[in-house]
């Protein structure tokens, strides 16, 4: 089974796929800062892709001459068995059929003519000779005279590779219904705002923020850079946050290179040759950066930073230090994708400013878009005017709040209705919804009044909770089980309880198909990314792979993060590579056990009961022991108390010292105190 190559996700970054063709041009510079500011790299989406097989054409079977008979008999073309087409269902068997066809009809329907020799010719599907032992008989011809075609005995390998490996024709759809989609804004409390997408009545999309975890992506930073790495290609970032960014050196741009540089350096950033530079050449320590934040903190990681800025709208995106354009991908239509670079040509855009079309604005209005492009401008001059007051290391520019982060990102005009719990949030809503064409005005946004919470009154609560188990059940009694790791994420199929009469086959097909559509929401919902190892059941017929591979690609077009996916395996493993827009949504929520450490499990009494008394054994004969002083779990120092008695009593004996089992409640499992003294403190 061949296998894609996928490739780790690229770093996260606030603009959308286009098509551009960066031509960065140098301003002029303004006091203290660049007068042009660089831009946020594109990342081009990958296009979902449909596994296709295309019919070979077939060829031309060469003919058997056998003896000649005493008697001519009439030419018989042969074809494949009825069975050998039903089984076949493919394109290519149709049109081998239909070439045969005519040519018999040809042949049977002449008057006349002497008939030639007979011949013989092969099936076009093997393409080796069939067994004259077994013959069947065969349907009969326009003469009324039946054929005999010759069978095989034994079926080829090549025969069950074609016939496995046929891919059908997708069934024609059903009309389907009306789907309803609502989005439900809780920020009730000061403390967490949640916001969830709705699909009718299933939960499709889920963000949350807490005041203990602001989200700081895309927030525009002036700092200082306080170390560089050779080793790395990167410098360390001073931004203020208490913990220092990292900034690689492929996204430093060439305008903060230093001016004092040798002959050779200068050379190379002339040709631009940026690969042959070094950063240790270019930066130094103390220099003033102005960077935007691409990933948030992770563990023991810094945010990831960037000096190509972005700064996103509901439109469009601007970029600062750039000449490049581009339109989004998603964006279909080559009329329309024109008519838009038109709208924009009738712009005045400054010099050094480049933009990216987003797909929202796929019916967006010339008005619409002029609006977004001034406030985009607008906030860019504030922006600048900051950089050059303020001193590093400050926040320059914030992110917007959530709902209104959420709205601008990922509004689609298929919101029946919105909900929120608060006034702010209505006052917000209801200035986003007036940004908005007047064919997306038709959303009913009200103000939830009720005795039960936004999310309970619409059953959602639960839906949320389920996000946070390892297990996830499925529709027909299956389950997958999610487990995040720090390499990879594995998820595994389980096929739950199976019908006695069902077919087994049909049984592990349909249960490999609602993974593979559950697997994508949870990815989304659950927001993991990176490497991402799916362990499917194993299915023994090549249709079944081709579509679940299908539908897993088909439940990841959803997705807005850029997505790799492989086929399956021989083994049933699938390879997904997901690109990670931010932390686990786990991280905001959750905190590492005290208790297990994060591992899930803790050891049992008895085996920290026998670990401290070998650590009890080993330092009373290494010193000059004169008492030890356990502080201990309670189930732990009960242990040693009551069943490991005796073995205290010996080692008191034989090394004339003294232990203490001290008993303490609020010590957790792996918490002990252990302390060998050279006199006994109570003499």
């Amino acid at each position: 089974m061949e296998v894609v190559e996928t490739s780790p996700p690229q770093a996260d970054i606030p603009v959308e796929s286009a098509d551009v063709q960066n031509a960065p041009a140098p301003s002029e510079p303004l006091p203290d800062l660049p007068q042009s500011m660089p831009t946020a790299p594109i990342f081009l989406e990958a296009e979902d892709e449909n596994t296709v097989i295309e019919p070979q054409p077939a060829e031309e079977p060469p003919s058997v001459q056998p003896a000649a008979p005493e008697q001519p008999e009439p030419r018989v073309e042969l074809l494949p068995p009825p069975e050998t087409v039903d089984a076949l269902a493919s394109e290519e068997a149709a049109a081998a059929i239909e070439e045969i066809a005519p040519e018999q009809q040809a042949d049977t329907q002449t008057a006349g003519e002497e008939p030639p020799p007979p011949k013989k010719r092969r099936s076009r599907r093997g393409g080796k000779k069939r067994s004259k032992q077994a013959e069947a008989p065969a349907p009969e011809t326009e003469t009324g005279e039946p054929e005999q075609p010759i069978t095989t005995e034994l079926e080829s390998e090549s025969d069950e590779d074609e016939e496995n490996d046929a891919v059908p024709d997708e069934p024609a759809m059903e009309p389907e219904k009306p789907v309803v989609y609502k989005l439900l804004i809780n920020a009730e409390e000061p403390e967490e705002c949640r916001i969830a997408l709705v699909e009718d009545g299933r939960l499709e999309s889920f963000h949350v923020t807490t005041v203990d975890r602001e989200p700081t992506k895309n927030n525009i930073y002036k700092g200082r850079i306080v170390s560089i790495e050779a080793n790395l290609q990167a410098a360390f970032v001073d931004i203020g946050t208490g913990r220092n960014g990292f900034l690689p050196f492929n996204e430093i741009h060439p305008e903060y290179y230093r001016q004092d540089v040798n002959e050779r350096v200068r050379d190379l950033i002339a040709h631009q040759q940026w690969k042959k530079l070094k950063i240790e050449d270019v930066m130094q320590r103390g220099q003033e950066v102005l960077v935007q934040v691409v990933k948030e903190v992770t563990g023991n990681k810094g945010a990831n930073m960037t000096t190509y800025l972005s700064l996103p709208g509901r439109f469009l995106v601007l970029m600062p230090g750039s000449d490049s354009a581009g339109i989004s991908r998603k964006i279909v239509g080559e009329e329309r994708r024109a008519s838009l670079r038109d709208i924009m040509s009738e712009f005045e855009i400054p010099e050094g400013i480049g933009y990216i079309i987003r797909t929202a604005s796929v019916d967006i209005t010339h008005n619409a878009l002029k609006k977004d492009l001034q406030s985009l401008l607008d906030l860019w001059e504030e922006i600048k005017k900051r950089g050059q007051v303020k001193d590093a290391p400050a926040l320059i520019y914030e992110e917007q709040d959530t709902v209104v982060r959420f709205l601008r990102d990922h509004f689609i005009p298929e919101i029946q209705e919105i909900l929120v719990d608060t006034q702010e949030s209505l006052e917000n809503v209801n200035a986003f919804i007036e940004t908005l064409p007047s064919k997306q005005r038709q959303v009913k946004v009200r103000l939830h009044h009720g005795n039960k919470p936004i999310f309970n009154q619409f059953n959602v609560e639960e839906q949320i909770e389920s996000i946070f188990k390892p297990q996830v059940l499925l529709p027909s009694g299956g389950s997958i089980v999610i487990n995040p790791t720090e390499a990879l994420v594995a998820i595994d199929v389980n096929s739950g309880r199976t019908s006695k009469n069902a077919d087994f086959d049909e049984t592990i097909f349909l249960a490999n198909m609602e993974a593979a559509a559950e697997l994508a929401r949870q990815l989304r919902l659950r927001d993991l990314g990176g490497l991402i190892v799916v362990d499917f059941i194993d299915m023994r017929n090549k249709k079944h792979i081709r579509e679940v591979e299908r539908r897993v690609k088909a439940s990841m077009k959803r997705d807005k993060a850029k997505v790799d996916i492989s086929k399956i395996s021989r083994f049933g493993l699938m390879q997904i590579s997901r690109q990670k827009m931010g932390a686990p949504i786990e991280k905001g929520s959750y905190r590492t056990c005290e208790y297990c450490q994060g591992r899930g499990v803790v050891r049992s009494v008895e085996t920290l009961a026998l670990y401290y008394l070998r650590r009890i054994q080993t330092g009373i004969t290494r010193k000059k022991v004169a008492r030890v002083e356990c502080r201990l779990p309670l189930d732990v120092a009960q242990y040693l108390l009551n069943k490991k008695r005796a073995e205290l009593a010996d080692l008191e004996n034989k090394h004339q010292a003294k232990i203490d089992i001290i008993p303490r409640c609020e010590m957790k499992p792996a918490e002990h105190q252990i302390d060998f003294l050279e006199t006994d403190s109570n003499h």
